[in-house]
C-alpha cells in the first residue's frame, strides 16, 4: 500500500477461491466505482489468480484456510491461518478506513469481514448460491445486511430469511448486455458451448465428446463445439471431436465468455451460481448437471430455478449415462422451437440489474 484512501468512500471486497466468489465482486466493484467508490480486494492467493481485471485500486493479501470436519490437526491450522488473515485484514483498513465490508462468501472472506465485525465497520454479505455457505451461514446473523441471488435460501436461520434482500446476482458488464441481445435459433449450424466452471469437471470433459461423437450423422455434421475442458482430458478431447469430424476449439479456461454465449445456441455445464445467473441475463437454453459433491448439494438448488421455468434441462450424475445423454442432446439440437422456448424461459427469471440493486444496498449499509 503506497497512500491512505479518501475518507469513507472505500469499499473493501473481500473474496476468493473461485472465479464464483470473484466474478460477482468484480461486478459490484464496477457498479461502485461508476457511483464514485474507491476499491479494495481483499483476498488470498487463490482469488488473486482470478483477479486480473479486478478493478481494485489496491489489494489486500489475506491468509485463509478451509479445514474437513473432524480434522482437528486442520481445524487448528486454518484458526492460524484466519486469525493471521483477521490481523492483516484489521491493519489494512486502520490505513484504509473502509466505510463499509463487503463478503462473497467462500473461506478467504472470512478475515475481512471478522476484521470489519470487530472493529464495527457496516457489513454486508452476498450468497451468489440458492444453499446459504457455510462461511455465510456462520457470518449471516452477526452482519448488517444479507443479500443473496435466488428467491429461495436453503440452509438460512429464520431471523436470516426475515431480512435478507433478495437483489439477484452481479454479473459482469459484457454479459448483462447480453440480456438485450435476442436468441436467434439455429438455422443451419449449431453452436454448442460446454463450460466446466472455473476449476474445470472430468465428467463433462470426457462424456460430452463422447455423447457428440454418438449423434446421428446429419445432426453431428451439423454442430461446431467450444468447450472448456480440464487439462488432463484436453488431448482426449481433440481427439475425439477430430475422429468425429466436429470442428472444435477446446482450452482449460474461456476469459471471452460473453462472446461465446452470444454465439452459443445451447450450453453445457455446471449449475453453479454464476453459470445459472448468466444463462438467465443471457437467455441461453441449457443442459446443467449440478456437481454431485458441491457442499449441501447447492448447484441441484441453483439448476432448480431455471428447470422450473422451463430454461433448462437438469441431469444429475447419477442417471447421466452416455445412451441418456445422447438422447437429450438429439432431441435439443433437432428442436430450434423447443430451444427458442427455452431462451426465452432462462430469460424470464433474469436479473440483469443485480449489481445496481446490490450496489444500493451496499450504499445503504454505509450510510
Amino acid at each position: 500500500m503506497n497512500r491512505p484512501l479518501s475518507d469513507r468512500r472505500v469499499a473493501v471486497l473481500a473474496a476468493g477461491g473461485t472465479g464464483g466468489h470473484l466474478f460477482p465482486a468484480q461486478a459490484l466493484a464496477e457498479a461502485l466505482t461508476a457511483r464514485g467508490w474507491r476499491i479494495v480486494l481483499a483476498t488470498d492467493e487463490r482469488g488473486a489468480l482470478y483477479a486480473d481485471k479486478f478493478p481494485a485500486e489496491h489489494r489486500i493479501p489475506l491468509s485463509a484456510a478451509t479445514f474437513r470436519s473432524g480434522d482437528v490437526l486442520g481445524m487448528i491450522g486454518a484458526g492460524v491461518n484466519i486469525v493471521q488473515g483477521v490481523l492483516q485484514a484489521r491493519t489494512a483498513f486502520k490505513v484504509l478506513n473502509p466505510a463499509v465490508v463487503v463478503g462473497f462468501g467462500g473461506y478467504p472472506s472470512l478475515p475481512g469481514l471478522l476484521a470489519a465485525l470487530s472493529t464495527k465497520r457496516p457489513t454486508v454479505i452476498h450468497e451468489q448460491n440458492a444453499v446459504l455457505g457455510r462461511v455465510n451461514r456462520f457470518l449471516a446473523d452477526k452482519v448488517d445486511a444479507v443479500a443473496c441471488a435466488f428467491p429461495t435460501l436453503e440452509k438460512a436461520t429464520a431471523r436470516t430469511r426475515a431480512r435478507v434482500h433478495v437483489v439477484g446476482n452481479p454479473v459482469r458488464p459484457e454479459i448483462r448486455a447480453l440480456h438485450d441481445v435476442p436468441y436467434e435459433p439455429p438455422t443451419g449450424e449449431i453452436r454448442v458451448l460446454i463450460t466446466g466452471g472455473s476449476q474445470g469437471a472430468r465428467l463433462l470433459s470426457e462424456l460430452t465428446p463422447l455423447a457428440v461423437a454418438n449423434l446421428p450423422d446429419g445432426l453431428r455434421m451439423t454442430l461446431s463445439i467450444q468447450q472448456q475442458t480440464r487439462r488432463e482430458s484436453l488431448e482426449g478431447a481433440i481427439k475425439v471431436y477430430k475422429d468425429a469430424l466436429v470442428p472444435a476449439e477446446i482450452a482449460p479456461f474461456f476469459r471471452d465468455m460473453a462472446g461465446r454465449l452470444a454465439r452459443a445456441h445451447l450450453v453445457i455445464g455446471r449449475a453453479g451460481a454464476s453459470t445459472c445467473c448468466e444463462l438467465a441475463v443471457a437467455g441461453r437454453p441449457s443442459i446443467l448437471i449440478p456437481l454431485k459433491i458441491a457442499a449441501d448439494d447447492h448447484q441441484r438448488f441453483n439448476a432448480k430455478l431455471l428447470a422450473d421455468a422451463g430454461g433448462a434441462e437438469v441431469a444429475n450424475e447419477d442417471v447421466l449415462t452416455l445412451e441418456v445423454f445422447v438422447k437429450a442432446l438429439t432431441r435439443l439440437l433437432g428442436d430450434p422451437d423447443r430451444l427458442t422456448r427455452m431462451a426465452a424461459a432462462a430469460r424470464s427469471v433474469a436479473v440483469p440489474d443485480a449489481a445496481e440493486r446490490l450496489a444500493d444496498l451496499v450504499e445503504k449499509t454505509a450510510g
